[in-house]
């Protein structure tokens, strides 16, 4: 499994990592099949959220992997705050009570990287650095950063909060491409052109921000591979796929992977055959040619 450093961080992760949300609905029997199975592949990152199955995906995960201290060292822990029922809250009060209630569920004394999930129009960046600073003297989490951000609200954040904000888990797969189709259609007036990201992958390379993919196979909300509704992109993936030993899904990975900027995909599955799939594209890098055949496949014109 190939490992990338997580943004400015001393943090080596894979550069596949496993998506905890739908494993509340997991008994812990299973989890602890899904948890051993992704650490013999070489997964080392696990990413958590405070409203994933209303905190039981962080309560299965405890019971699923024995947090000892020799084993709590070799794995990353990454929970996300501040999406509440109906609203977000980056108030000081909630990110701290959100965080020991997650580190509750856990079993754990530390997170290793505390996102804040979706952006909050009411920010203070004062309260946000106040309660970073705080979790950060306790030793509560280790690390910082942000999730569906664009680069000025990252901006506006940095001018309080004092620690790296190294990573941004932001959506993007081979039929989601917004941030990479207005920086190809540049100067052009189609539709791919418009820029509703800020740059932000452009913004993040600069910046040296690892961008975590998140929904990887998903068009919007829903699964594209072996869908019938995309017949091309399937068609062009089972080639490509078939040329390094991956399925379909392992092929979109791929596609991801190749990106300079060191994406980190964030797979979501809790089948082990399928993440056993999946991370064989953690070593494959397609060529510039492949890359852009599924780009287009996905039905992106190259002007």
């Amino acid at each position: 499994m190939k490992k990338i450093a997580l943004g400015t961080s001393d943090l080596l992760v894979s550069n596949i990592g496993l998506g905890c949300m739908t494993m509340a609905g997991l008994s812990a029997k299973e989890a602890t099949a899904v948890v051993d199975n992704a650490l013999d592949l070489g997964v080392n990152f696990f990413d958590h959220a405070d409203i994933y199955g209303g905190g039981k995906s962080e309560e299965i995960f405890s019971k699923a992997i024995d947090l000892q201290s020799s084993v709590r060292e070799k794995v990353i822990i990454q929970s996300k705050t501040a999406i509440r029922k109906g609203f977000y809250d980056y108030s000081t009060d909630y990110i701290l009570k959100s965080v020991d209630e997650s580190l509750s569920r856990l079993k754990t004394d530390y997170l290793d990287v505390l996102l804040l999930h979706r952006p909050d129009a009411l920010m203070e960046p004062d309260q946000v650095a106040e309660a970073f600073s705080i979790l950060k003297k306790n030793g509560k989490v280790r690390h910082f950063g942000v999730s569906n951000h664009n680069p000025m609200q990252i901006e506006l954040l940095k001018q309080s909060v004092e620690q790296e904000l190294i990573a941004n888990q932001l959506q993007l797969s081979l039929m989601h491409t917004g941030m990479i189709d207005a920086g190809i259609n540049v100067n052009t007036t189609d539709n791919n052109s418009i820029n509703r990201d800020g740059s932000i992958l452009d913004y993040s390379r600069l910046n040296k921000m690892t961008i975590q993919a998140w929904s990887p196979v998903k068009a919007g909300g829903e699964v594209f591979i072996d869908n019938p509704a995309f017949p091309e992109v399937n068609t062009k993936l089972k080639e490509i796929g078939e040329r390094y030993g991956l399925d379909s899904s392992g092929a979109a990975i791929a596609w991801i992977l190749r990106h300079p900027a060191h994406i980190q995909t964030i797979v979501g599955t809790m089948t082990p055959e399928r993440l056993k799939q999946s991370v064989l594209a953690s070593n494959v890098q397609l060529t510039r040619e492949e890359w852009y055949e599924l780009y287009r496949s996905a039905g992106n014109p190259v002007p």
